[in-house]
């Protein structure tokens, strides 16, 4: 530097230290970047400042932090430039020093946007961390004077070889900090899952946790479908998330076989990307789908797609929720194991009661069944014995038999896995017969007329059932039964012609009159 722009420079040196100590007081990265262009437009004495935070893997620009322009003036430029046209494309292809005294008479200043502010001179310099270029410092429209100079460039230099350290050092403890809300959140992501909440609850559980951690428009977790393809189960969204529920990728697609052999899949723009088939993708720009596998095995598919227009997902974006996901799918992997242990020891519990009930109960109300049988016959035959009492010892055994049938009934409901309990009147009566079956030796025949599970409620349900156990009971003590009908009418009418439901039980075993058949009839107005 010569003497005389020594001269020039010299009054600045006490800003241009201030501003070297200044700018790098923040570790927060985004209001680091907007103090050092704010400083360096004062520095150089610009009316127009901006820092443009370039892309390297893109090669545009994602953000713009500018100065001394307000609000309705950046309204009006409106979307940022695109990092390929002007002399900010120009700067992000070539990150070099540049100097222009005359942006009207400089062909590399074209593109600039409607409503742009007029501008004439320009100085721009790329900001490094460490070999990378991190972005461009621009600064137009020097105050007081017909251009920037030399000097100008020289302590823009030194403040950008600053501004790339103090922005090396924000980077830093923003991605530590980045890092560590991903850690927490897959923890408690963890925690939640195995605190024994349902498989949807689970599911939600991680869509939720992985769309606020990434930041992103909504969180989706697919499922493969028999068909082939995958179908999103759960999503998490700000709004009703309704319309994502049971959105399908159809077998066939690319994205689909990246999935299934656990390939994630990184989209720029969902929107217009042709890998992207689902009726939901115009919604959503980029997008990171990535595979939840533990030990080989594919549970499904986290996507976290972002609006139209968001930023796009970094480098390291990717690798913190792919990090996630991998973590997820194991947390899923134990909870279900944890709830296929907790069911096992359900079923173990419930044979358990099943064998005591079996062992213990119905021995003991056989035997005292057949002690009263033996009583009544010796009491029928005494000359003395009163004469009722041969009716109530038979009323004796049979509700003893009919406590028999219906605590069997109970052995075989506690035998059946709880998914398999039926929540309808008509699987109620399936079941009630098929616990017979064991008793008698074959299957009841079945056959319901009218919306049964519809029209047949509380309480006429649990009368009806009483008395299908009843009947059945009664045909399992009859003699040379071989074959039992169940019919169950719900189209019925009362003798007063109100609705009504009938049930109807037939056997051909043989009566204590010496006829063959019986027919038990209940019914009930619904």
């Amino acid at each position: 530097m010569d003497p005389e722009n020594g001269a020039r420079v010299a009054p600045r040196l006490p800003m241009l230290l201030e501003a070297v100590l200044n700018v790098g007081s923040d570790l927060d990265l985004r209001a680091t970047l907007q103090h050092i262009v704010d400083t360096a437009t004062e520095l150089a004495g610009a009316r127009y400042g901006a820092l443009g935070v370039v892309d390297p893997e893109r090669g545009t620009v994602t953000e713009l932090y500018t100065s001394g322009a307000d609000d309705e003036a950046r309204e009006r430029v409106g979307r940022l430039p695109d990092g390929h046209t002007g002399l900010i494309g120009h700067l992000v292809q070539d990150p070099r020093p540049l100097l222009v005294p005359d942006l009207s008479a400089d062909p590399r200043a074209a593109g600039l946007p409607p409503g742009h502010p007029a501008m004439r001179s320009f100085v721009g310099v790329p900001v490094r961390v460490g070999a990378e270029v991190f972005g461009n410092l621009y600064l137009t429209e020097k105050r007081g004077a017909a251009g920037f100079t030399t000097d100008d460039l020289a302590l823009l230099r030194v403040l950008a070889s600053q501004a790339g350290i103090a922005i090396g050092n924000a980077r830093l403890y923003e991605t530590a900090r980045r890092r560590e809300r991903w850690i927490e959140g897959a923890a408690a992501c963890t925690t939640a899952l195995l605190t024994g909440e349902s498989a949807e609850d689970a599911l939600m559980t991680v869509a939720e946790q992985a769309r606020v951690l990434a930041d992103a428009s909504a969180g989706v977790v697919l499922q493969p479908t028999a068909e082939g393809g995958m179908e999103i189960v759960a999503a998490s969204t700000p709004d009703d998330p309704a319309d994502l529920l049971g959105a399908v990728i159809g077998p066939g697609s690319p994205v689909l076989e990246q999935l299934l052999g656990g390939e994630p899949v990184f989209v720029e723009d969902s929107a217009t990307d042709e890998r992207m088939t689902t009726h939901v993708r115009d919604r959503f720009g980029p997008s990171m789908m990535l595979p939840l596998q533990s030990g080989g095995r594919l549970i499904g598919t986290l996507a976290l797609p972002r609006r139209r227009g968001g930023p796009p997902y970094t480098a390291a974006d990717r690798l913190l929720a792919s990090q996630f996901a991998s973590q997820a799918a194991l947390a899923l992997v134990l909870a279900d194991s944890g709830h296929d242990r907790e069911r096992l020891a359900v079923f173990e519990d419930r044979d358990r009661i099943a064998r005591d009930l079996h062992d213990l109960v119905v021995q003991r109300l056989f035997a005292t069944e057949m002690m009263l049988e033996s009583t009544r016959r010796r009491a029928s035959a005494a000359p003395d014995a009163p004469p009722d009492l041969d009716g109530l010892l038979g009323t004796a055994v049979d509700e003893l038999d009919s406590t028999i049938q219906e605590v069997r009934t109970t052995i075989f409901a506690l035998q059946q896995p709880p998914a398999d309990a039926p929540a309808g009147f008509r699987g109620r009566v399936l079941r009630e017969t098929a616990g017979a079956a064991a008793l008698l030796g074959f299957q009841p025949s079945v056959h319901f007329t009218g919306a049964v599970d519809a029209l047949v409620r509380e309480p006429v349900d649990r009368r009806l059932l009483t008395a299908l156990r009843g009947a059945l009971a009664a045909a399992h003590r009859r003699a040379g039964v071989t074959a039992v009908g169940v019919e169950v009418d719900a189209k019925a009418r009362m003798p007063d012609g109100r609705p009504g439901v009938r049930l109807t039980v037939t056997d051909d075993g043989a009566t204590g009159n010496g006829r063959h058949g019986t027919t038990v009839t209940w019914q009930a107005p619904l």
